[in-house]
């Protein structure tokens, strides 16, 4: 296959990087569009609306990834839980490279593998689809921990009426590490129901806070609610140290990525009763297996990586991904494209 029409963007000849813009595609071919699948049960991307206006294949693992990636003009990501697209990646010959990558999923740290990131791919994500369904999460499980609800409900089974008291969460001091989009939706829910909130970003700005300031901010939390890209730089950030930082009082809530966390460093903090609680939805190795403590450890709240899974999300996860196709392909500026040296998509 021509390497030039691996380089440029639809309809034009010569090579510009894509998401760039240029004019409506005037050539005869088709482009092909490669979905990596999810394993079943889970359905499949309704592209119906791109029939016509694109030649739409699937990919069920690494090995049929790496056979039709050669021809693919455009690969989304539909199980963005996969690391067939690392496995599959072709090392050389950038005429054997899509032009662009979409993830249906806001975070990226599967992709960002050298080949792939040292490559003139255009990386994009699913940013803006699960902003307020997550930070509704969040705001749900600050309330349930303030006002004891799993305890409730483990009492009601046991049929057993033991009145308590349960906190406040108006006026309590929340710190939201992750200034992306979800971060920002969260601080916004979180507002809503009374609490003070700190936003904390990699580099301090107007409404966020730095880094540097992150220890000072833990110290006064009553809330940590972690909605961090995964980087190199994020990895593993709530460690012990972080933890001991942490007012005994505080709650500590991860719903970004599990490798931010050293899991055995919270568990550690739970049972010394260094923090008075967490809730984790994403962690290091995922479906949790049923040996983990993390199942039984008092305080902690597991759920199933389900946060941002809202009824609807996978079609809204698909809209997104033809409006941007059909931007790709009028030769316009793409959205949400990920700044592959950092690993996520820059914003204010």
């Amino acid at each position: 296959m021509p390497e030039a029409r691996r380089n440029c963007f639809p309809g034009e000849p010569g090579n510009r990087p894509p998401g760039s813009g240029t004019s409506l595609r005037n050539d005869l071919r088709t482009p092909t569009v490669l979905v990596l699948d999810a394993p079943s049960p889970a359905p499949a991307p309704r592209l119906g609306s791109l029939t016509g206006r694109a030649r739409v294949e699937h990919a069920q693992d690494a090995d049929e990834l790496r056979e039709r990636l050669p021809d693919a003009d455009v690969l989304l990501v539909w199980d963005f839980l996969s690391d067939a697209v690392r496995e599959a990646w072709p090392a050389a010959a950038p005429g054997a490279r899509p032009e662009w990558v979409h993830t249906a999923s806001a975070g990226v740290d599967r992709l960002m593998f050298p080949e792939l990131v040292d490559s003139d791919t255009v990386l994009t994500n699913a940013r803006g689809v699960f902003d307020r369904p997550i930070a509704e999460y969040v705001a749900a499980l600050v309330l349930a921990m303030a006002k004891d609800l799993p305890r409730t409900l483990a009492l009601q089974a046991e049929r057993t009426w033991r009145h308590r008291e349960s906190q406040r969460v108006a006026r309590t001091r929340a710190c939201v590490v992750g200034s992306g989009p979800i971060g920002r939706a969260i601080v916004k829910q979180l507002k809503a129901i009374g609490m003070i909130t700190a936003l904390v970003g990699r580099e301090a700005r107007t409404g966020v806070h730095g880094q540097d300031e992150l220890d000072r901010l833990l110290a006064r939390a009553d809330w940590v609610v972690c909605a961090a890209p995964l980087t190199d730089a994020t990895r593993g950030m709530f460690d012990a140290r972080r933890f001991g930082v942490m007012q005994p009082s505080a709650r500590f809530i991860n719903v970004g990525r599990g490798q931010l966390v050293v899991e055995d460093d919270l568990l550690d903090a739970l049972n010394k009763r260094w923090i008075t609680g967490a809730a984790l939805d994403v962690f290091e190795h995922e479906p949790l297996p049923p040996d983990s403590p993390l199942w039984t450890t008092p305080g902690l709240i597991v759920s199933p990586h389900m946060s941002g899974d809202t009824v609807g999300w996978r079609d809204e996860l698909g809209l997104q991904f033809v409006e941007l196709y059909e931007a790709w392909a009028a030769g316009r500026p793409l959205t949400n494209v990920v700044d592959k040296k950092r690993g996520y998509v820059p914003g204010n």
